[in-house]
């Protein structure tokens, strides 16, 4: 069975699914904060931003500052994926200490907590749904035979029959998509003083790395910079979302799912040893993260026997494929969407199942 197929058996109470796992998982102690975890990524991180700052201006003029523009964007990576854990409440007991930490942490690198959280949250209440999860909505990228028959432009068509070709080198645009989707509630007429504010200091901190480059090194150079930095930080920053849930199920708008099912069905897990847990942030446990997501980074490894288990007792399906496999996977789903506008999953569940 592949990592979109599905098979499925009705429970004697679906409603209970979530509840019976949820208690499971609170009596297993996985939900205990780990700080002395977070407080060590935090300081090695911030500490490694530090210091390649330093580095660049104690190297100066010389080419050799593209190795530190890559290690930059390798780090800023980490920071955002340490945000990402604190806006879902994973460091801290203390919400407001979670908001204050998330906000730190992405605007190192460059985003703004307040719109990433109001677009996450919104992903997370319905994964791969159309017209609600904002992660699937039309863009330039088309993950629904829809998207596709909505471009006009010969170019624009073109590009979307062949995308799963091109989804590596667009990865190199994801950081910058990031940075501007940060700063653009300064534009926006409903957003709250907030919003506005936070959107304020991240265009400030933007601004402020620009003109450092341009101050320090030749505008070529400082271009040059700028340019493997971005990349960098979206190859590996949107290579670590990729793999969570494209190809997997596509839910129509109007269809009715029980939250386990939502969360389980949806997504997906990418294998593999320290280093992909460290590439991915965590995020290659996408199950037990939808399912738990104020659960700690660390702690997701440890759930994931338990709620495949769990799964398999209830013979809801669990997809977990291996780090290469899932970009295998991508690339073709975004082709045969591009290519051959085939309809979206059926998902079996959806008939079956009500809320």
């Amino acid at each position: 069975m592949t990592d979109t197929q599905i098979s499925v058996a009705r429970p004697p109470n679906p409603r209970s699914l979530y509840t019976d796992l949820a208690s499971e998982i609170r009596e297993s102690g996985l939900m205990a904060r780990r700080y002395a975890y977070y407080w060590s990524r935090i300081a090695v991180a911030v500490s490694a931003f530090v210091v390649l700052w330093v580095g660049f201006f104690l190297l100066g003029d010389s080419w050799f500052q593209l190795l530190l523009a890559g290690a930059m964007g390798m780090v800023m990576t980490q920071l955002g994926f340490l945000g990402h854990d604190a806006a879902h409440r994973q460091m801290f007991r203390s919400g407001a200490w979670n908001t204050g930490a998330s906000r730190v942490l992405a605007g190192l690198a460059g985003l703004s907590h307040a719109w990433w959280r109001s677009k996450h949250n919104a992903h997370h209440a319905a994964p791969n749904q159309e017209t609600r999860d904002p992660d699937i909505a039309p863009g330039f990228v088309a993950f629904t035979p829809d998207a596709v028959a909505q471009r006009r432009s010969g170019l624009t068509r073109w590009l979307a029959r062949h995308q799963g070709w091109f989804f590596f080198p667009l990865l190199t645009l994801e950081g910058l998509n990031l940075h501007v989707s940060s700063v653009q509630p300064l534009f926006a007429k409903e957003v709250d003083r907030q919003q506005r504010a936070e959107a304020g200091l991240v265009a400030l901190r933007l601004a402020a790395y620009v003109v450092v480059l341009v101050m320090v090194l030749p505008l070529g150079m400082a271009a040059a910079f700028v340019a493997v930095q971005s990349a960098v930080f979206g190859l590996c920053l949107g290579g670590s979302f990729a793999p969570n849930h494209t190809g997997m199920p596509i839910v129509p708008a109007t269809s009715k799912i029980d939250f386990l099912r939502r969360q389980v069905l949806m997504s997906r897990n990418v294998r593999g040893g320290w280093w992909v847990d460290f590439a991915l942030g965590g995020l290659n446990y996408q199950i037990e993260h939808h399912l738990f997501p104020s659960m700690p980074r660390p702690n997701l490894r440890y759930a994931r026997p338990i709620v495949r288990a769990y799964c398999a007792e209830h013979q809801v399906s669990y997809a977990e494929v291996g780090y290469i496999e899932a970009y295998r996977i991508i690339v073709g789903y975004l082709n045969n969407v591009g290519l051959r506008a085939r309809g979206p999953f059926e998902c079996p569940v959806l008939a079956q199942y009500r809320n």
